[in-house]
């Protein structure tokens, strides 16, 4: 996987009625015209699924695009709504990689696994509605260490 070439998404599980998908799509497709090809979503709920979903769909347009999933464990959908566990293992099989530890849920998976996706990456499009002490902004936050390029779909800072 080539860096400089990838894009990784991180925001919040709780998607309000500021996220416009023409922008998440705009900012995708604004990516893919500088050569971004890698597109890695953390495959928990919320808007890693929705991005992980939009790039499936703009691979019809964007062929050479790939999503890559990074799971934080392997049992992370333990909890989850069977609904949604369906839309995650659809997910899964149409990815063009996943990256599903051998181990399960422990204390900090979920922080190693947005760092994971962070180190991967030169871009990164984030819904980060707050600037609280959430996964989202701490990841931002790490990713702003990390001099990676950042687009707020949210319009916060």
């Amino acid at each position: 996987m080539t860096k400089e070439f990838t894009c990784c998404f991180t925001g919040h599980r709780v998607v309000g009625n500021d996220l416009s998908i023409d922008t998440l799509r705009r900012g995708i497709e604004y990516l893919v015209n500088k050569g971004v090809y890698i597109f890695i979503a953390g495959g928990a709920l919320g808007f890693d699924t929705i991005c992980a979903q939009q790039v499936l769909l703009m691979k019809e347009k964007y062929p050479q695009i790939q999503l890559h999933i990074y799971a934080p464990c392997n049992n992370q959908t333990e909890r989850w709504k069977m609904s949604d566990i369906k839309i995650y293992e659809e997910i899964l099989k149409k990815a063009d990689f996943v990256d599903m530890p051998d181990f399960p849920y422990y204390v900090g998976c979920m922080k190693d696994r947005n760092y994971k996706m962070v180190d991967s990456s030169a871009y990164c499009i984030a819904y980060l509605n707050t600037t609280s002490q959430s996964g989202t902004a701490q990841t931002v936050r790490y990713a702003k260490s990390k001099h990676l390029t950042i687009y707020n779909i949210a319009g916060k800072e």
